[in-house]
């Protein structure tokens, strides 16, 4: 059996309140949690709706931040719904929000884009107060946490270690580039202890165009990540994450739902819902444990006509539904739209046929 760790990083947008500032906290979780349009939600109520359809679990990595901008309540919000549900809280951190604190910054006047800007002193500091944060929200203790951008480093995790949580999930093995500086690359895609904790990389696939692919529900096709799911099963690997974002099923604007996407995420959850040897965990019931082999697992192979559907579908969604119009902090492992790699995608399927 595959765990499947279908994990939602779940924030405000600091971006928009930095824009308009302390009062946005309203319209910030109507965009960024609710995902709130004219034409209906897609949002976590949305997504937990899908998954309480299908008999499915999720990870919710909540960012407990703006508490201390907001108060408890911002994140009670978030907090609450989640777990009535019988869905899975775990820590997120986004230390950009120190920014936005003055006196009720935990660090006095130091900020930083990512964890990995604070020594590791610093980081346990963070830790402690999310952790706090989290609780007071309502959350049982948290065990696990993905750092904001991915941005960890290995104090990170010795930082982890120290304050008590057993897992982290923030290096992502199928970016080649990311903020992630723990001293681990594409070949560690399994589960591993580092540092006195487990480690959970974030599933990936290769990809014809070159290197790894991101399992993120913009960055995979439904016939991609089935196939991983497949593939996984296949190989006997004992788990398989897959990342998206409480706001990921919207236009980069956030003022419209992105159909492509939205139907993308309900089909995958709908075929995980009746697929053989996979089924849904979380950290909280069934925490993911090292593999004997912390190197080279399996990985599902490229394949031009498989990957190059995902390419002409992210052309068309780009097309539809445009680009950003605000500064975000967040990863989006959406493909930039491109009218160039579509022809490639069809030159190199060609000559998979000839071949």
């Amino acid at each position: 059996m595959v765990a499947l760790y279908i994990t939602i990083d779940t924030e405000y947008e600091f971006g928009f309140t930095a824009c308009f500032g302390r009062g946005s906290r309203a319209d910030n979780f109507a965009r960024s949690i609710r995902g709130a349009t004219a034409d209906g939600e897609a949002g976590i109520f949305y997504q937990m709706d899908v998954f309480d359809r299908l008999g499915l679990k999720a990870v919710f990595f909540v960012d407990p931040m703006p508490a201390l901008l907001w108060g408890t309540g911002a994140i009670a919000d978030v907090v609450e719904p989640v777990l009535a549900r019988g869905h899975d809280v775990q820590l997120h951190l986004h230390t950009e929000w120190l920014a936005l604190l003055g006196k009720a910054n935990p660090l006095g006047k130091r900020t930083g884009s990512n964890m990995k800007d604070f020594t590791r002193d610093e980081q346990r500091v963070l830790l402690e107060v999310g952790i706090d944060q989290l609780m007071k929200a309502g959350a049982p203790r948290p065990v696990a946490f993905r750092a904001g951008n991915y941005g960890a480093n290995d104090n990170t995790l010795r930082a982890l270690a120290d304050v008590g949580l057993s897992h982290d999930s923030s290096h992502p093995p199928g970016l080649a580039q990311s903020d992630c500086a723990i001293r681990l690359g594409p070949e560690h895609r399994r589960p591993l202890r580092r540092h006195g904790v487990i480690e959970v990389p974030i599933g990936c696939i290769a990809d014809a165009f070159g290197g790894l692919r991101h399992a993120q529900i913009t960055a995979l096709s439904y016939r991609e990540t089935v196939a991983a799911l497949r593939h996984a099963r296949q190989h006997d690997l004992a788990s398989f994450t897959v990342v998206s974002h409480s706001f990921e099923l919207l236009c980069r604007q956030r003022q419209r739902i992105n159909r492509i996407l939205q139907h993308r995420f309900e089909r995958i959850c709908e075929h995980v819902a009746q697929m053989q040897g996979v089924h849904t965990a979380t950290f909280a019931d069934l925490p993911p444990v090292p593999a004997k082999r912390v190197v080279d697992a399996p990985i599902l192979a490229p394949a031009p006509l498989l990957n190059g559907t995902r390419i002409v579908e992210q052309v068309v969604a780009n097309a539809l539904y445009g680009r950003k119009s605000l500064p975000h902090t967040e990863d989006e492992a959406a493909e930039p739209s491109s009218g160039a790699k579509a022809l490639r995608y069809w030159e190199i399927a060609s000559q998979a046929r000839v071949r």
